[in-house]
């Protein structure tokens, strides 16, 4: 117990309670629309742009960023279109944008360890700006959800009730896939690009298991994530292995134990069929 006491042990643990919340949070809204896909490619699209800060000498914080809602906003643009279906449009991006990043990689030379770190993750050597960092951005996204609670929850389920009563689904569409993307940024130091959607996706989909109440189910997820986090990190340290995959196996483990202890009736719809009442009635 005494590597608690050490700095980066304890950047780790802060570090892992901000992304297990955040990515447990969106992860709620990714899994009941069924954007799994989506938060799969743009992780991987990210690579593109970790590859382009790596390459100009800039944080590969601010690149990825940008690099990531581009490809979030061009995933929207192409699917809402009608032009090309959203799997394909994920499939293109996904595609592109990681050959894209392993062309600027080959121009590179020598070894580049940074590289390794964001491809697989290392929680263990997370800064203290990659620490501020995510907890100013994971702020935010969770303050947006927040405050537009309602709207998401009504848009979630139902988007042409959403759009008849007003709402700019397109939008509230685009601010979705914009925070789907700036969580997974800040989710790769620490998990990894190739590993990052299953920190989404399973604790959300493990809640979705237990819970009957969109409420509890994001309470639920928020418990899951950051249990998986922390009781991965401290497993990978303990039994000297790999961080971000220890942290998706414990999650995994946690869905099936979840699977086999899942309610036969749900009543998750309970809560939108509320909303619903409320907005015909006004």
């Amino acid at each position: 117990m005494d590597i608690l006491t050490f700095a980066f042990m304890q950047r780790a643990l802060i570090s892992a309670t901000i992304i297990g919340t955040v990515c447990a949070v969106i992860g709620v809204y990714v899994v009941l629309r069924g954007m799994a896909f989506i938060g799969a490619g743009i992780a991987h699209a990210s690579f593109g742009g970790v590859a382009i800060g790596i390459t100009l000498g800039v944080h590969p914080l601010f690149t990825t960023i940008l690099f990531c809602l581009a490809t979030a906003w061009g995933i929207a643009f192409l699917s809402e279109e009608r032009k090309v279906r959203e799997d394909s449009a994920v499939g293109i991006f996904f595609a592109s944008s990681m050959a894209f990043g392993v062309l600027l990689i080959g121009i590179m030379k020598g070894y580049q360890a940074d590289l390794f770190g964001y491809l697989f993750g290392n929680i263990l050597a997370v800064s203290s700006f990659d620490l501020w960092s995510s907890l100013v951005i994971g702020a935010l996204v969770i303050f947006v959800v927040w405050l537009l609670f309602k709207e998401f929850l009504l848009f979630t389920f139902d988007p042409e009730l959403a759009r008849v009563a007003g709402l700019p689904v397109k939008m509230l569409n685009l601010l979705m896939m914009s925070m789907i993307a700036v969580t997974i940024v800040i989710s790769i130091k620490s998990v990894g690009i190739v590993l990052v959607s299953a920190l989404i996706v399973t604790p959300a989909a493990s809640a979705y298991l237990l819970s009957d109440d969109f409420k509890k189910m994001m309470l639920l997820s928020i418990l899951i994530g950051v249990g998986s986090t922390w009781t991965g990190l401290l497993l990978s340290v303990w039994l000297n292995l790999a961080s971000g995959p220890t942290i998706v196996m414990v999650a995994t483990l946690i869905f099936f134990i979840c699977y086999f202890l899942s309610p036969q009736r749900r009543k998750l719809q309970r809560d939108i069929e509320e909303l619903k009442v409320e907005v015909k009635e006004k």
